[in-house]
């Protein structure tokens, strides 16, 4: 199968020794060109063309950017141990401290990135040491668009030893709820040896947006990285995560709720490397469609030749609700050593007759008994995924037991957001052939 990249037309760019600039970035697409219409990541759901993706190009000597800052951050426990840096991308000085220790863009997703340096005009990174006591930090953080086409980039170090728990949310402004937004956006996630992180993720959206999340996550020795994501569909939307358990005993817990709804897409890909001995991987996908939604899920391991021991599961379910929705769920497994444990698999069929019945014989409503099922399911893959200690964690993923959630998870469940998106999303009426 031929993976040769489409070819772009792009102004001629000139050679470039900065390697953190926007006009490096061009030229970059400009050689290597965009996601080709083949390649096997993108195969089912092809992305749009780059040029959706560029917007409106800002002058590489802009740097007079005085506009506020798209990311806002609100430390709940621990100022102390938490530093926070708003740098502006168009001002030399501060892109090459946003950029100036991250790897350069490789792999099937490597075009995105580009095009989010081309056009990236504001960063956020932030720093979280570990507190005296053992006690965890606790961040709440928000990217409001400002601009209909936008690539805001995230970086976030936990140092040895720290503890986090993380609420990210990716939303508009007030300006653009009529508007819809193009927005690539990339995420840096670094865990030293022995740190813990939660990671609770929402991206809003309305029907004609697309998105393009893309992070990279590198697990050291003896850190735990837990992250539940929650979307629902769009016009397109990528939620890529690229994993590296760096560290023996590095462990990883990676949970997708994808709530799709009618003409609607979501292409969730989540890669994890085991490049090193007694680490431990569990991805779990929930997908939910309706309508003719286009649903993907992929979930690949990566086991190499010195991870002995290494511990894999895969579970990917998906649900159609109403009408004829597409779903593609692929779990994939590169097993180089032979001593591993590894499970994986993907089902698909509808909601439970049975439970349905149950529920309107006490007196529900179908639509309610519908809702009431579907938020039970939801509930259970994110208390999966965010229990109420990491320690507890690797013991509920491996036994599939129930116990305590997160603080984190507990208190956001206590909001709108998730019956919201159920209803808006999950519950569209049934269209016709």
């Amino acid at each position: 199968m031929s993976n040769s990249p489409q070819t772009v037309d792009m102004p001629d760019m000139p050679d470039m020794t900065d390697t953190t600039s926007a006009a490096y970035a061009q030229a970059q697409l400009q050689a290597h060109g965009w996601i080709a219409r083949k390649n096997e990541a993108f195969h089912h759901l092809p992305p749009p063309a780059l040029e959706q993706w560029l917007g409106a190009q800002q002058p590489a000597h802009a740097a007079d950017h005085t506009s506020p800052s798209d990311w806002q951050v609100h430390v709940q426990n621990g100022a102390d141990c938490v530093q926070v840096q708003h740098l502006n991308a168009l001002d030399a000085a501060q892109r090459q401290i946003l950029l100036a220790d991250l790897p350069a863009p490789e792999g099937d997703a490597a075009p995105f990135a580009w095009a989010h340096h081309a056009l990236c005009r504001q960063g956020l990174r932030i720093q979280v040491a570990a507190s005296a006591d053992g006690s965890p930090v606790r961040l709440q953080v928000q990217h409001l668009a400002q601009q209909a086409v936008d690539a805001p980039l995230l970086v976030l170090d936990l140092a040895p030893g720290a503890r986090c728990l993380l609420l990210h949310t990716a939303q508009r402004s007030a300006g653009l709820a009529q508007t819809p937004i193009t927005h690539n956006l990339q995420l840096h996630i670094r865990l030293g040896a022995g740190a813990q992180l939660q990671h609770l993720r929402i991206a809003d959206v309305q029907a004609d947006d697309r998105l393009a999340h893309v992070q990279r996550v590198e697990v050291a020795e003896n850190a735990q990285y837990h992250q539940a994501l929650c979307t629902s569909g769009c016009a397109y939307q990528l939620q890529r995560s690229d994993v590296l358990l760096q560290g023996p005993g590095a462990c990883v817990r990676h949970a997708g709720l994808l709530l799709n709804g009618s003409q609607r897409q979501v292409d969730q890909q989540v890669s994890v490397r085991h490049n090193a001995p007694d680490t431990d991987s569990h991805v779990q996908v929930l997908a939910l469609g309706s309508g003719k939604s286009r649903t993907v899920g992929n979930s690949f391991a990566y086991i190499a030749p010195g991870a002995r021991e290494a511990n894999v599961h895969q579970r990917l379910w998906g649900i159609a609700l109403d009408g004829q929705p597409r779903m593609t769920l692929r779990p994939h497994l590169e097993i180089l050593h032979d001593q591993v444990q590894a499970t994986h698999g993907a089902t698909w069929g509808a909601l439970p007759a049975d439970a349905l019945f149950y529920a309107q014989q006490r007196g529900l409503d179908a639509a309610t008994a519908r809702g009431l099922i579907i938020e039970g399911m939801a509930r259970a893959l994110l208390e999966r995924a965010l229990p109420a200690t990491l320690a507890e964690g690797a013991q509920d993923a491996a036994t599939n037991g129930g116990g305590a959630i997160s603080a984190l998870l507990e208190d956001w469940l206590q909001g709108s957001w998730l019956s919201d998106a159920i209803a808006h999303s999950a519950l569209s009426p049934q269209e016709n052939a």
